[in-house]
């Protein structure tokens, strides 16, 4: 690990200016996947900007209906929140199904979003990896990438996004608000993270200074029929080879509304707004299920050791379906 400042700040004006001041410096919040890069000297700073001190702690509800989360409340709190729990059990569920209870208590939602790929390549200095040191090649493409992406990726990355949490977020359709140099904005969430493309070493679309402060959820939160799906190698504190995040709405057996993310497949939380429209008006059944299936995963690419994820993928958005359906004995 390199040496570096600290220094923690009780404003945003406070963060903006201490990051001007130094040549490579980043925010840390509860610091779960930071702290782990810089002892590896993947992330090598040179100044740390305490932002633990700064008002986004709570959880409120906001005036169109919705609930606001604030980026500095750990995952275990918003878990548990009992609001989350009652009106979004979905986020709830996704937010338990990863890391480990100490991890969740001390990692921030704001944190969550901003999480690096687990990518056995990004974490080994001794390879090339275009995410780390953009032009040198990634090493995944042709070497062992089991955990790798099937959809969205590029021939400069196949890396793909940790999170438990984004993945229900995606399906909500929840809202990321920002402050930084430019004032105050509001990013949808799809439009969070980046796809590789040929800037693999950017993870989102913040621009130079911005801190997240909270996250917005929209009314409809899917608390009757939901479903967060994680396959995995082992039953605890593992990523997700797959996971699927379901929400419908149901008018009988009939569904007029439906909501689809998958995490562990793609660069970032992978929503599909076309399996979605398939499945919305039609009744509940393992055979409209397995087209939306076949829909979310149109264009999958393997490249060898993953590309069990492609059938691994649909077989689960089928059981996720049916579970959130609540025809799980079709499963």
């Amino acid at each position: 690990m390199n040496k570096f400042t600290y220094v923690s700040v009780n404003s945003t004006d406070a963060a903006i200016r201490e990051l001007d001041e130094h040549d490579s410096p980043k925010y840390i919040a509860g610091g779960t996947n930071l702290l782990d890069l810089m002892k590896i000297s993947v992330e090598s700073p040179d100044h740390l900007i305490d932002i633990t001190h700064l008002a986004f702690h709570s959880i409120e509800d906001t005036n169109n209906g919705g609930l606001r989360l604030g980026a500095l409340v750990t995952n275990a709190d918003t878990a548990w929140n009992e609001k989350v729990e009652e009106r979004y059990p979905l986020l709830s569920k996704a937010i338990l199904a990863g890391a480990s209870p100490q991890l969740r208590n001390m990692a921030t939602n704001g944190g969550n979003l901003m999480q690096r790929t687990r990518c056995y390549y990004f974490y080994d200095k001794a390879t090339p990896c275009n995410k780390r040191e953009p032009g040198s090649g990634c090493s995944a493409v042709n070497g062992y990438n089991r955990i790798h992406a099937i959809l969205g990726a590029s021939e400069q990355c196949i890396a793909t996004h940790p999170s438990d949490m984004c993945v229900a977020l995606a399906a909500l359709g929840a809202t990321v608000n920002i402050t930084g140099k430019n004032g105050d904005r509001s990013i949808p969430f799809a439009d969070f993270h980046r796809l590789p493309g040929d800037r693999p070493d950017l993870d989102n679309t913040l621009d130079a200074g911005d801190i997240v402060t909270s996250i917005d959820l929209p009314t409809e939160g899917f608390a009757e029929n939901f479903e967060y799906l994680k396959v995995r190698d082992r039953a605890s504190y593992a990523f997700a080879l797959v996971s699927v995040a379901v929400g419908l709405k149901m008018d009988g057996n009939v569904i007029t509304e439906a909501r689809l993310a998958l995490g562990g497949v793609a660069h970032k939380p992978w929503r599909s707004i076309e399996a979605e429209a398939a499945l919305t008006n039609q009744v509940a059944l393992t055979e409209n299920f397995k087209k939306a299936a076949e829909i979310a995963l149109e264009g999958a690419k393997g490249f060898g050791d993953n590309t069990f994820k492609i059938d691994l993928a649909k077989r689960a958005i089928v059981r996720a379906l049916l579970k959130a359906a609540k025809l799980e004995e079709q499963a």
